[in-house]
C-alpha cells in the first residue's frame, strides 16, 4: 500500500503498479517490488525515469522475520541529481532445502554482475539468469554464507 503523502510523487507514481509499498525517510525515496517484478521495474527506473547508474545491489538478512531476506538497489539519476532505493523481500527457502531466488538485473544494468555476485557469495541469495554467478570473495570450497544471520560468529572451526 503506497501512502497517500507519496501517491503524487511522479517517481512513486511511475512504480505504483508493481510496488507494495514505499517511505520518504532521511530524505531518500524508497519503494518496495514484488520480487517478481524487480526486473520490469529497474527497466522502468532506467528508462522512463532516467536513472542510469545503480550505484550497488545488496542483500539484508532479516532473521528471524518471514520473508527473511530483502535484496536491495541503489540507483542514481546524475542528471536529475535524484537517489532512489528498491527493495524486494524474499523467503528464506530453509524449509525447502534451497537458498532464496531472484532475478538477475544484469540485463538492465551491466553493473550489476559484481554486485550480485558479492551478494550471492556473502548472503547465499542466488539470482536466476546470472551471467557468472559463482563466488567473488570467498574461496569456491568455502562452507556457508558468512553475512548471513544465522553464520557461526567464530567461523568454522578445523
Amino acid at each position: 500500500m503506497i501512502p497517500e503523502n507519496l501517491a503524487g510523487d511522479p517517481i512513486v507514481a511511475a512504480l505504483a503498479d508493481l510496488a507494495t509499498t514505499a517511505k520518504f525517510e532521511f530524505e531518500e525515496l524508497t519503494i518496495e517490488i514484488e520480487p517478481s517484478k524487480i526486473v520490469q521495474a529497474l527497466e522502468r527506473a532506467r528508462h522512463q525515469l532516467g536513472f542510469e547508474r545503480l550505484t550497488s545491489v545488496t542483500g539484508v538478512d532479516r532473521l528471524p522475520s518471514e520473508p527473511r531476506f530483502e535484496v536491495v538497489y541503489h540507483l542514481q539519476s546524475i542528471a536529475g541529481k535524484k537517489r532512489l532505493r528498491l527493495k524486494a523481500r524474499i523467503s528464506s527457502g530453509v524449509e525447502a532445502g534451497v537458498n532464496p531466488e531472484i532475478e538477475s538485473v544484469t540485463s538492465v544494468y551491466k553493473g550489476a554482475d559484481w554486485y550480485e555476485r558479492e551478494t550471492f557469495d556473502l548472503f547465499g541469495i542466488r539470482f536466476l539468469n546470472h551471467p557468472d554467478l559463482r563466488r567473488i570473495m570467498m574461496p569456491e570450497e568455502w562452507d556457508g554464507h558468512p553475512l548471513r544471520k544465522d553464520y557461526p560468529i567464530t567461523g568454522t572451526r578445523y
